[in-house]
């Protein structure tokens, strides 16, 4: 499908790894990152289109990997939760110092940081053209943000989850380390499970296959990457439902 002037999805779900975050980097948070970031969501934003976002705190703490050396695993991984509200903040002020309205929600209550989830009070934020950035996860141990990425688009109404990562798609094995790896074009969700693909877990592609919400799989540090995407271009990876020959 070729690129239009016309946004083709009124509603969006961002989600970006807290790893994307890091730049260059090891650990922590690259400004210059989170400032492209915010630039590209403010040029869909003007476009008319909403936006909500999901972060995950891999950059900061991973809990995954702290159960695996013994840390009980539901610690761990509200350890994590706080991890996501730390980038979901600072996402917040590279927005707003780029003009841009924005609400922190938080699965956990933090009410002297961020506001508390609210399913319809998030939707309203989004007609009113805020920037809405979900953090904590789902609230839950056991679930990834990939999970709470599912979950929030279908609660939200989204049109379409977009998921960034450091390549142009979805590939058959890893781009970087298989010369050989083949770049898919368009996905159904259980190909996706079926062929182990790392896209997001099999949880939030359940939750999308069952919702029928699609997902686009970009390389994030692609200039003009978003705006390209609302506008129809398809050169990222799409998983939908029946597209299988």
């Amino acid at each position: 499908m070729g690129q239009s002037a016309t946004p083709r999805y009124k509603r969006i779900l961002l989600k970006l790894s807290g790893e994307a975050l890091m730049g260059s980097g090891e650990f922590g948070i690259d400004p210059a990152v989170v400032d492209k970031v915010a630039g590209d969501i403010r040029e869909v934003i003007d476009a008319g289109v909403q936006v909500a976002l999901v972060i995950g705190g891999g950059n900061i703490f991973r809990g995954v990997s702290l159960a695996a050396r013994g840390m009980d695993r539901a610690t761990a991984d509200q350890m994590g939760m706080l991890a996501t509200v730390i980038n979901a903040l600072s996402i917040q002020d590279a927005m707003e110092q780029a003009g841009l309205t924005v609400r922190v929600m938080s699965a956990l209550p933090i009410h002297n940081v961020c506001e508390d989830y609210i399913r319809r009070r998030a939707i309203r934020h989004l007609e009113k053209q805020r920037v809405v950035i979900f953090a904590a996860g789902t609230g839950n141990p056991f679930f990834t943000t990939d999970t709470a990425a599912s979950l929030r688009g279908v609660e939200v109404h989204a049109d379409l989850v977009l998921k960034g990562t450091k390549v142009d798609g979805v590939y058959s094995a890893d781009p970087v380390t298989d010369p050989k790896a083949v770049r898919y074009e368009r996905l159904d969700y259980d190909e996706v499970i079926e062929k182990k693909l790392a896209v997001m877990d099999t949880t939030a592609i359940v939750l999308c296959r069952d919702n029928k919400l699609p997902i686009r799989v970009f390389d994030m540090n692609q200039p003009g990457v978003l705006m390209n995407i609302v506008r129809g271009g398809n050169h990222v990876t799409l998983v939908e439902g029946e597209q299988r020959q």
